[in-house]
């Protein structure tokens, strides 16, 4: 019989070499299981095979009294339910004890978004002298103009964009295929930068978008460059590449598009996915009418 620490350092190794997760995501996963791992020592569980559903409901009991709140403990359900489908997939269990895991009802977060005017003043940020800045100047534009994940953007190679068109192919989750058309100044910005930045990087790789020595650029790098230009431009720290998604997304339900469009455009393959930027819309439609009504703004004055 395996001990409890052994089948966890073998969960790493598969969540690393078969998963491809990173290592701070699979740092997180264990963290996770080793305080579920310090519960079943405490209950006495030391064989995998002893766990059942009323030692997962009595960690359940055990974390609330702990004070964990909802988000938290469903987090924690998420790495168990990994943890057991992956001892059932190697035949170290015969039943999950997980399936019937349901987690706490989560209030529904509004994503963050810029203004018109706080995006324009984003795309304004890099140095259009520097080869640098023009390549973040064209990342900026495309993130924004067709609401792409940060992954799907360094993964862009230069057939996938079609000038002809006007027309970018996208390889969003489950790598499924979507067509993004692109509004004329970023077709222009984007022409620009393949014929004559790209090759100023002397690319040793097929992406669109490279580092200094020339390779793929990574999610770590887009990030570190959106948060050097949201801290120039004295925006909100908070801001990431998937603001300039949900952003995307907002203004184009501002302008008219209808939720199918726009589902189609992310690359959702659930409209409830996106029905979460009509909240958004609307909570922006109630702030501008409290804002700007006649009867909230010296009503006195205006109905005398």
């Amino acid at each position: 019989m395996d001990s409890l620490e052994v089948h966890l350092k073998n969960f790493s190794y598969y969540l690393l070499s078969v998963k491809g997760l990173s290592p701070q995501s699979v740092k997180s996963y264990l963290n996770d299981l080793q305080a579920f791992i310090l519960f079943l020592h405490e209950q006495g569980i030391e064989d995998v095979k002893k766990i059942s559903e009323d030692t997962l409901f009595l960690y359940l009991v055990y974390l609330r009294q702990k004070g964990l709140k909802n988000r938290s403990i469903s987090r924690q359900l998420s790495s168990l339910r990994n943890f057991f489908s992956y001892l059932e997939e190697y035949n170290l269990l015969t039943t999950n004890p997980a399936l019937l895991l349901e987690n706490p009802k989560l209030p529904r977060l509004l994503p963050k978004i810029l203004s018109l005017k706080e995006v324009k003043l984003l795309l304004s940020m890099p140095n259009p002298s520097t080869l640098l800045g023009k390549r973040d100047k064209t990342i900026l534009e495309i993130l924004y103009a067709a609401g792409l994940r940060v992954s799907e953007l360094i993964e862009l190679q230069p057939l996938d964009f079609d000038p002809n068109v006007g027309i970018l192919k996208v390889w969003g989750k489950g790598n499924k295929e979507r067509l993004v058309p692109l509004h004329d100044q970023a077709q222009k910005t984007l022409n620009l930068y393949l014929s004559e930045v790209r090759p100023l990087f002397k690319p040793k790789q097929d992406y669109i978008f490279l580092n200094r020595s020339g390779k793929k650029l990574s999610r770590q790098g887009v990030w570190k460059m959106i948060k050097k230009y949201t801290l120039k431009a004295g925006l909100n720290t908070n801001i990431s590449p998937h603001t300039l998604r949900h952003s995307f997304a907002t203004h184009l339900l501002e302008g008219g598009a209808d939720l199918r469009t726009v589902q189609i455009l992310l690359g959702h393959a659930d409209i409830t996915a996106t029905e979460i930027y009509t909240h958004v819309n609307s909570l922006r439609l109630k702030n501008i009418y409290s804002n700007l009504h006649p009867r909230n703004i010296n009503s006195d004055k205006n109905f005398d």
